[in-house]
């Protein structure tokens, strides 16, 4: 007999590697949460991050601890207390959400109250890199309408010229991932502004971006790893314009639902985004979209091969998931 829930482990090779401000990856080491109930098996993936303490054996460990709750009954909401957030949590209840909508023989997006799901936009990420080499890669993808940049402290303004003279039509988003300074700010921001950047992710590391408070940026700010779910909203609202809402942080989409009403109330635009997976991790921050400004969901793009059934792209445009890829 199957057991109620089965973990697994999955790697999925980058094309061309992947490059941030903390290193280097040229897989993409997923684990996938599977739940047998009534007939139905539901599925769940996520991405554990060294960033925020997360390991895979950690995440597969926490994901086993759950097997008799989940034979006894647990559901999403009881899940919410029995696991803190976090990317083991995210990968069970995405597989619980998944089969009870098969079970329901309902959608989830309607299960969840959300609109019915359109195609959308994704930023294509460009990794980081020297300058000429990330200006190549920016004049290869230049027919994208929204490209995310990877930024990484030194040298960040002649990347970001760089990249806007590659692609000289395409909307920019630039990502620091902690790597800037309180006294690199300033010029950094204005490299931004020079090249018309659209909205500059995280610039300061967590903990040390207090002084965003008394600054008045010329490009719209969004906090990410600053950011994880309804605590701090309040104190992030007086340094950030925009939250990037990662179902891997919020631990799920359940608690992402009230983390993207509590953000809207507080006047903060929202990003949704991903950690870097395949089309089945992508599925459940889909149906977020229709809130979100920016869309950051390139996590199948990014890969040299997805997995089939997956999300199909015309560009840069998603199209809403179809069947057997996540319900």
């Amino acid at each position: 007999m199957n057991p109620a829930l089965s973990v697994a482990v999955e790697r999925w090779p980058i094309a061309g590697g992947f490059t941030i401000a903390r290193g280097t990856k040229t897989e993409a080491v997923v684990v996938v949460a599977t739940v047998r109930r009534g007939g139905c098996v539901g599925m769940g993936e996520c991405v554990p991050y060294a960033r925020y303490g997360e390991t895979v054996e950690g995440v597969v460990q926490a994901l086993q601890a759950q097997a008799g709750a989940i034979a006894a009954g647990l559901g999403r909401e009881a899940l919410l207390q029995a696991m803190p957030a976090g990317a083991a949590r995210n990968a069970l209840d995405g597989a619980l959400w998944c089969a009870e909508a098969r079970a329901a023989g309902e959608p989830v997006w309607a299960r969840a109250g959300l609109p019915r799901p359109q195609p959308v936009v994704t930023a294509f990420t460009l990794s980081l890199g020297t300058p000429a080499a990330m200006a190549a890669a920016a004049a290869q993808a230049s027919a994208r309408p929204l490209l995310k940049v990877k930024l990484g402290g030194d040298g960040d303004e002649d990347r970001i010229a760089a990249v806007r003279q590659a692609a000289p039509a395409a909307t920019l988003i630039v990502d620091a991932n902690e790597a800037w300074t309180e006294a690199t700010l300033p010029r950094h921001l204005a490299a931004c502004a020079r090249a018309g950047v659209a909205l500059i992710e995280q610039p300061l590391p967590a903990g040390q971006d207090g002084v965003l408070e008394g600054v008045d940026s010329p490009v719209p700010l969004c906090a990410d790893e600053s950011f994880h779910g309804l605590h701090g909203l309040d104190e992030l609202q007086r340094r950030y314009s925009f939250v990037n809402l990662k179902l891997d942080k919020t631990g799920g989409l359940t608690a992402a639902l009230a983390v993207a009403r509590g953000a809207r109330e507080r006047g903060l635009g929202l990003m949704v985004g991903c950690m870097l997976g395949t089309s089945l991790g992508m599925a459940p921050a889909f149906l977020l979209a229709p809130w979100a400004r920016y869309v950051d969901l390139d996590g199948p793009l990014l890969l040299a091969r997805d997995r089939v059934p997956g999300f199909a792209f015309e560009g840069s445009t998603m199209q809403p998931a179809g069947p057997g890829v996540w319900d």
